[in-house]
């Protein structure tokens, strides 16, 4: 009969400020220790062993969302050049296909790379830079196998289909901001940014093609370890742009992308505190910057004269409105701005502040992203929108007219949305602040409290989680779930005072905002306790699991993805990646008072003798973000101390990082795990296996004992 694993105890001391912790789990930072795979190894089994009754479960919801996909579809092509782009997908393949056609889409298709034949033989691959030279002759790719988000860079010769003799080890991209490799006008030289031993891109390198990445000279070399370094080229091609970004303060060089051999020049010096971000319009930066205005307002100076004492305000700081970006065409200015936690975009001319005009969304709840819009001189402006009912839909905006045309719409296979709400409502928090909530069910549903309801948040570095559509969620839905989202503090969703309230010696906040959402829920009737759950992920599984400590009766069930739980540990030391980037975040831990306050709330610190709800915890090995060690320690010191027979388990991908499974269809796989453990967690009794082998379970047995 099977027993849960319990991981052996090694205490380890640590004394901070006075204070004198015991971390039993230490240890399983060291990857080597052959006892750390075999715990998370017992881990897997036992997952597989107590999830067993659900695996038809699985394959239904597996066959459900898959069947939703549209398996061989098309990205809308985007002109660039001479050369319409395009990425596709085909039935079976777990990839993108990247292609273009030149001068028309009835044009032969020409495949600039086949995402599926790189990850041959492979169980995970990312691809991260993708940028095809001015003169269209060259690709530059970077490639990601193991999660780890350290990436290899390529240049792929277009005319021939070979790739260039050398490569580039050691290089950033991320699928979550910047590319980190750039062409010059030349289409010779190629700008990129290497990592240090803390995985901090921190060094910016130009080479030419054909020559040995040795020899390549270094640019700039961002020494501070609170900074990280990306770089970006204007929309109009006319530069390359540096951003060193820190938690509160931001820095700008700039080079002429038509002079790679020259040098940087500096656009403002870094001034504590003060964040600004700029795009180029006929010899003007045009800059985003919080000097003096909490929300940010909108400045502009000269190329030949950029620094903050030459700048000149174009939009004054406003109180009610957050902007978050600038966007600059030959005809429009594109401001991107949030009133009331929406997401707004502001168009409007140069020559006059009185020619404005604002897109008008038609929902409650909504989600817009914008798309790379590649050429200057359109008048129109492409992005994605999407609600919680509202499939994704890719917009072609006419900035004269106003015109809003679908091109796209990502409608999943038998979808009606006609049968689902979405709604906004607000729960109010301890200290009287109104917390926004996106939500979306079945309109049938009745209020009284029998739903079982699944409320997700994030609430860190002022990343806001807006309302979108995702397909795979009607599987919940439409067995009764609802679905929320928390708009807490710590995200900037209305305004930059509502991340500064959730960040540091405030972070509490995020915490009891989400705790009283969950509050608003059951005493509204959408649910109890008996069947509400949480999500969140990285900074969102602090979230869940510092609530969770909390209020362990306040919720049924609880998804920890990749989460940061060990906070005071993680924050104390400098050696592992991201930690002195984020003392602004969270708090240094070599300052008393933040030390006390992080340790109140780590929830890893704060796992005491209780009865807690249903948990399942996801680590990823090669997790640059959220080393594997967090979720692994949390699950085993919930297991040495809790007091109930409710389920916790602990999934670690052996072959990923912070994001999981790159395939698509093995991303499925996992969110189907996910669903099921809500579903069975949340609709149905426990089965007779897993009440005999919870009657049963051994609580002393301990992997050294075999």
């Amino acid at each position: 009969m099977l027993s849960y694993p319990t991981a052996p105890k090694r205490p380890y001391e640590i004394t901070q400020h006075g204070y004198t912790r015991i971390d039993n789990y230490y240890w399983m930072r060291d990857r080597s220790d052959p006892e750390v795979l075999k715990y998370l190894h017992a881990e897997n089994d036992y997952l597989e062993e107590i999830m067993g009754h659900t695996k038809s479960l699985q394959e239904t919801l597996y066959a459900e969302m898959k069947a939703r996909l549209k398996e061989t579809d098309s990205t809308v092509p985007e002109k660039r050049g001479e050369y319409f782009y395009y990425a596709r997908t085909e039935e079976g393949k777990q990839y993108p296909i990247f292609c273009r056609r030149k001068g028309s889409l009835e044009s032969p298709e020409e495949i600039l790379l086949d995402q599926n034949i790189l990850a041959e033989g492979k169980s995970f691959c990312s691809v991260g830079a993708l940028t095809v030279s001015p003169d269209g002759d060259k690709l530059a790719y970077s490639l990601d196998i193991d999660g780890g988000e350290v990436y290899t860079l390529y240049i792929k010769d277009l005319v021939t289909g070979t790739l260039y003799p050398e490569f580039i080890v050691n290089t950033y991209s991320s699928v979550y901001f910047h590319t980190g490799v750039e062409w010059a006008n030349d289409s010779q030289t190629l700008f990129y940014v290497t990592m240090d031993a803390l995985e901090r891109p921190f060094k910016l390198f130009r080479h030419r093609l054909g020559t040995d990445p040795e020899q390549d000279r270094l640019l700039l070399h961002e020494e501070d370890e609170s900074y990280f370094l990306f770089i970006h080229k204007t929309r109009d091609d006319q530069y390359i742009f540096t951003n060193h970004h820190s938690t509160r303060t931001t820095e700008m060089w700039f080079l002429s992308a038509d002079q790679p051999e020259g040098e940087l020049k500096l656009l403002s010096p870094r001034k504590e505190g003060v964040e600004y971000l700029a795009a180029h319009h006929e010899g003007h930066f045009y800059i985003v910057t919080n000097d003096r205005a909490e929300n940010f307002k909108l400045m502009r100076a000269s190329v030949a004269a950029p620094g903050i004492e030459n700048w000149e305000e174009v939009l004054a700081h406003r109180e009610d409105v957050l902007l978050d970006y600038v966007d600059t065409f030959k005809r429009h200015l594109v401001l991107y701005e949030r009133r009331n936690g929406l997401r707004q975009i502001r168009i409007s001319t140069f020559d006059t502040a009185t020619k404005v005009r604002y897109i008008e969304f038609p929902e409650p709840a909504y989600s817009v992203e914008w798309e790379t819009n590649p050429d200057f001189n359109t008048d129109v402006l492409r992005f994605t929108y999407s609600s919680p009912v509202t499939p994704r839909s890719v917009i072609d905006y006419h900035m004269d007219t106003g015109q809003w045309e679908i091109l796209k719409q990502d409608i999943p296979a038998g979808y009606d949305a006609s049968q689902y709400i979405t709604e906004r409502i607000h729960a109010t928090a301890p200290d009287g602040k109104q917390i926004p909530m996106s939500i979306v069910h079945k309109k049938d549903l009745k209020k009284d409290g029998n739903n079982p309801t699944l409320l997700y948040g994030y609430g860190s570095y002022g990343s806001v989680i807006d309302a979108d559509f995702n397909p795979n969620r009607l599987s919940l839905l439409d067995r009764g779930f609802v679905f929320a989202i928390g708009h807490i503090r710590g995200g900037s969703d209305l305004g930059r005072a509502w991340y500064e309230s959730g960040k540091m010696l405030n972070k509490k906040n995020s915490f009891t905002d989400f705790i009283a959402c969950a509050e608003h829920l059951i005493k509204e009737g959408f649910t109890s306790n008996k069947k509400l759950a949480i999500l969140g992920g990285s900074a969102g599984g602090l979230l869940v699991s510092a609530c969770l400590t909390m209020r362990p009766d306040l919720f049924q069930a609880v998804i920890n993805k990749v989460a940061f739980v060990d906070v005071v540990t993680t924050m104390s030391d400098p050696t592992i990646p991201l930690t002195s980037l984020e003392w602004d975040e969270w708090g240094n831990p070599q300052v008393r008072e933040h030390f006390e306050y992080m340790l109140s709330y780590s929830p890893y610190d704060n796992v005491r003798p209780t009865e807690y709800p249903n948990m399942l915890i996801t680590a990823g090995l090669n997790d640059p973000r959220v080393a594997y060690w967090e979720p692994a320690k949390f699950a085993a010191k919930l297991r040495e101390m809790k007091t109930d027979d409710n389920l916790l388990l602990l999934h670690t991908n052996y072959e990923a990082g912070h994001a999981g499974a790159s395939g698509r269809y093995d991303n499925l796989k996992e969110v189907a795990i996910d669903y099921a453990f809500l579903i069975d967690r949340l609709c149905t009794a426990q089965s007779p296996l897993e009440v005999d082998i919870l009657k049963n379970v051994i609580s002393t047995n301990s992997l050294t004992d075999g």
